[in-house]
């Protein structure tokens, strides 16, 4: 059997010194909770990618209801809102909180639309289905709270720069220590691993089953569009085990993790270039980004591989 994941990474760096500490030096940041600032800006730019998919879905939908300008102003607002994070630690315990809660909130409410918007279609859910692939992607307002959720993690943890043991802080990350056990305090030591892979569960399963009835949409034309239907029970899996064993965490789930990631990459490739291809290309390019594949879409399913790969770094709880 392999070796986990954090002792392949090191022993990769003995050849270069420089590289060698940079390697470790992150493993340690990830393991100490002490990563606030990076996850600010992957969350900047997640929410930019998932703004710019909701609302040219939306405009396919003529914005008929005002609700549906939401998360594209909210999308903004959390990307703002995690470029301060970057600068300033106040930002990211208040400011990058807030909207990353509203941000989620107003997924659940989006989910809720979308049912609705599915059961008013002629036939409702008694065909099941026709509608939930001819009508709104029911998981995707759900999909559009991933950056929300990385945006209320990334408020919770230590700054790169803090001490290794500092210690859980306050919320302005210079108050009183919050009690050891409480769970402000696993996130904030980089203590959330099993909480982070039922996560990653929950939301493969959403991107897995957006991925299958929408490439059915277009019956499966190339084989490449099985893979994301493929690799999502098998990162289910990953991620079970490792909430159940440690050995799956650092072995099974940053394989498996790696893989949907890559896919997701390799399908916003393909993605990008069946709008390419489409009658008029670049030149009628706003055209064929609102009626071809949605180009944004493939990166929601790598984001569930990010957070796999994420959860396989991090320490269990209580450890």
């Amino acid at each position: 059997m392999s070796a986990p994941l954090t002792t392949e990474l090191e022993r990769a760096t003995h050849k270069t010194l420089p590289v060698r500490g940079a390697a470790i030096s992150v493993l340690e940041h990830l393991r100490d909770g002490r990563f606030q600032r990076s996850l600010s800006v992957v969350v900047a730019a997640t929410s930019v990618a998932s703004g710019l998919e909701v609302g040219y879905e939306h405009y396919k939908g003529s914005y008929s209801n005002p609700i549906m300008y939401t998360p594209v102003i909210l999308s903004g607002i959390l990307a703002v809102a995690g470029a301060g994070a970057v600068c300033t630690r106040r930002a990211a315990t208040v400011f990058l909180r807030v909207v990353s809660a509203v941000s989620l909130v107003d997924g659940v409410i989006g989910l809720g639309f979308h049912i609705r918007g599915i059961a008013r279609k002629p036939g409702g859910w008694r065909l099941p289905v026709t509608n939930i692939v001819m009508g709104p992607p029911i998981f995707a307002p759900l999909l559009f709270g991933t950056s929300a959720y990385l945006g209320l993690m990334a408020s919770y943890l230590r700054r790169e720069e803090d001490p290794p043991e500092s210690g859980s802080q306050g919320d302005d990350g210079a108050g009183d220590a919050m009690p050891n056990g409480d769970w402000r305090a696993e996130i904030n030591q980089g203590r959330f691993q099993k909480h982070l892979c039922a996560i990653t569960t929950i939301w493969a399963f959403f991107s897995g089953f957006e991925a299958l009835y929408s490439h059915y949409k277009s019956n499966f034309r190339y084989k490449a569009q099985w893979t994301p239907i493929l690799l999502t029970p098998l990162l289910m899996a990953a991620a079970v085990g490792a909430i159940l064993n440690r050995r799956f965490a650092r072995r099974l789930l940053p394989t498996v993790s790696a893989l949907a990631l890559a896919d997701g990459a390799a399908g916003f490739y393909y993605h990008a270039r069946g709008v390419v291809r489409r009658p008029g290309g670049v030149k009628k390019l706003t055209y064929n980004i609102l009626y071809g594949p949605p180009v944004f879409a493939p990166l929601l399913f790598a984001a569930c591989g990010f957070l796999g790969l994420l959860a396989s770094l991090l320490r269990r709880e209580g450890k």
